[in-house]
Parts: structure tokens; sequence; C-alpha cells
């Protein structure tokens, strides 16, 4: 083995692996079909956090804003932004709910693109007839680009309706793909129906429940797409359940599913949305909930013991629930989250959606 490659032990799943000095240690177990604990791969959330056993690592870019000094002097570590220094074995958390789901590569063709907002493309996409994708509600597949580049988009159809794989698409300043998306949409050459991509997934601890206690759902942005599939699985194949999701946006346009929302309201009766807009006009602003989606939340359930939260957003947002929400009465186990930056097309181990 060469300097420039070391040998890494996951315990207690007792599985080595090979892992390139430049290459988080993340990547490479996910790679390996480990999928271990991990939500923003930006160092921000402390998903991924694991105790290193023995060896070294590095960070590129100096300790990670999710891991305190406490917690490095303690030997734990962050697996998305860690880099091999030496030979080395972590102790890592297994989720068993997802280990039974096989991550694959897969060709797959776009179907259709429908603008859901100005910088917001729904992307419908067919598999060939001889595969599938087998997955559970909120995970997430990357699309494979050249160069060894990859996008990640959370899956927002379920598992239950999966013809056709619904992609919630944020338009990126400076991102190729996105770029090519939109530029198909205005009639350019580009990225559009018929198009060939490769898939990789699916990926991801974020994953629905099936219980009976109340659930609160809190989106921010794009968010929503894995929420929509977690609320699609809980409506039309689960037991009724109350259910509120909430969805922080900075405008009303940016509430593009507010149509469909709101005919659930009526169709299921457990069923309830309230947007919260943080940007509004003056002309939007009677009609909305105005301020942070998090806070909106605490106003109307100050209580929140018996709930369950799924929240996906950005990460000032999941931050700001896991502070304020065990205070509140959440049990921390309680609050299951996915948090994402969005980003220009980057290499696999540095992810943003």
């Amino acid at each position: 083995m060469s300097q420039d490659e070391y040998s890494v032990r996951i315990e207690p799943h007792g599985r080595a692996l090979k892992v390139g000095a430049t290459q988080p240690l993340l990547e490479a177990a996910l790679g390996a079909g480990l999928n271990l604990p991990h939500s923003c791969k930006s160092g921000h959330c402390g998903s991924c956090r694991a105790r290193l056993l023995n060896g070294q690592i590095r960070y590129p870019h100096g300790r990670p804003l999710g891991l305190t000094a406490a917690e490095e002097r303690e030997g734990l570590v962050l697996l998305c932004q860690a880099r091999a220094h030496s030979d080395l074995s972590v102790e890592a958390r297994l989720i068993a709910s997802v280990t039974d789901v096989e991550i694959k590569t897969l060709p797959c063709r776009i179907a259709a693109l429908h603008p859901l907002a100005p910088d917001v493309m729904q992307v419908l996409l067919r598999l060939p007839a001889v595969e599938q994708l087998r997955f559970q509600a909120g995970q997430y597949l990357d699309v494979l680009l050249p160069g060894g580049r990859r996008r990640s988009f959370s899956i927002a159809s379920p598992p239950h309706d999966a013809a056709l794989l619904e992609l919630h698409v944020r338009r990126v300043q400076g991102g190729g793909f996105t770029e090519r998306l939109f530029g198909a949409a205005a009639g350019e050459s580009a990225l559009g129906v018929g198009s060939l991509l490769r898939i990789e997934g699916p990926v991801g601890q974020f994953v629905y429940r099936a219980g009976s206690g109340p659930v609160l759902m809190v989106a921010g942005g794009t968010g929503f797409a894995p929420l929509k599939s977690m609320l699609r699985q809980a409506l039309e194949r689960d037991a009724a359940r109350p259910l509120h999701l909430y969805w922080g946006a900075r405008q009303r346009h940016d509430v593009y599913a507010a149509a469909q929302l709101q005919e659930w309201t009526q169709r299921y009766p457990h069923f309830a949305f309230t947007a919260v807009l943080s940007e509004a006009p003056a002309e939007e602003a009677a009609a909305h909930r105005q301020g942070f989606v998090h806070q909106a939340v605490l106003a109307d359930h100050p209580d929140l013991a018996a709930h369950e939260v799924y929240a996906a957003g950005p990460p000032a947002m999941i931050e700001a629930m896991r502070a304020e929400f065990p205070r509140h009465g959440l049990p921390p186990a309680r609050l299951y989250f996915d948090s994402f930056d969005y980003a220009p097309d980057v290499l696999r181990g540095n992810i943003s959606r």
C-alpha cells in the first residue's frame, strides 16, 4: 500500500477499507456499502460523528464547525471531513433500518421537466424497464457527472409510486448541471427530456418511521422534497396519524406546492399545512405567517413532548431546531433531520443539495 493510501477499519462492523489520503472517510465507507449516519456532508451538522480508536486523521480546512474542541479532545471526529493520515480504526454507528437497501449505480433518462418556481425544477427520471431502485421515503440519490463530480438530490416520490423518480432541483449559479437543466426548459441546447443520466443511490438515514403519534414536519426551501415523499407515504399508505407540515421560505412563490398541499388538507382531515415567509412583501404579509419557520412551530406547539419531528433544509434552520426544540420537551432522539446547503457541482465527499 502506497503512502497515499491507508487502511481504515470501521468498528464494530469489522470492515477494512482502503482510503486515499485526500478521500473523506465517509465517502470511502459509503462506497463500500456502509450507510453510516450522515446528513449535510459539509461539517456543520455533526451527524457523522465517530470515535477515533487509533491512528491519525487530518482536516484539510481545520476543525469543522460541527465538532467542538472538547469533542475533538475526547477523540471524536467528523467522518465527512476527516482524511486518514495513517492507518487507523474508527467506531461508528450503523443504522440498521437502512442497511438492507442496496446502493446501485443505474442509467436513467429524463422523462419530464416542469418548472415549480423561478429557480426550482421538477425533474422526473425513468429507469430502464428491467431495473428498479428500492429506497425508503426521505432518502436521496446522486446524479453522477463527468470528471468524478456529482450532485445530490432528495427523492420526492414515495417508494410505492416509483415508476418515475421525482427530484426538485434548485438552480445554482455556477452549477453546470442545474444551469443545463434550466437551459433546456428555456429551449436552449442543454439537458432535456430524453437525456441520459447516471445515478447512484439510495443514500441517507433520513427516513420515515411509521407510527401513531403526532408528527411535525419542517421544510426549508427544497427541503420539502424528502418530506413530500414521507407525506405521501404516510397519507396514502399508513394509518391516519396527526401530521402538520410547516414550510419556511422567503416569499410566496418559493412555497411551490402550496396548492397541492391545500388540496391535501381537504382530502385528509388529519393533515395540516402552514407556510411561513421570512421576506414577504407588504401585499403578501397579511395572508401568511411571518418570521422563521422553527419559531412558528414553537408558537403553535410549545410542548413537543409527545411529538416526532422531521426537518429538512439549510444548516442554520436545523441548528436552531436542535438547540431550541429539546427545551420544549422534544426528546433529541425524536428529531430526525436532513441538513444541506445549495452549492455548485462538487466532488464526492463534499456534497450539497
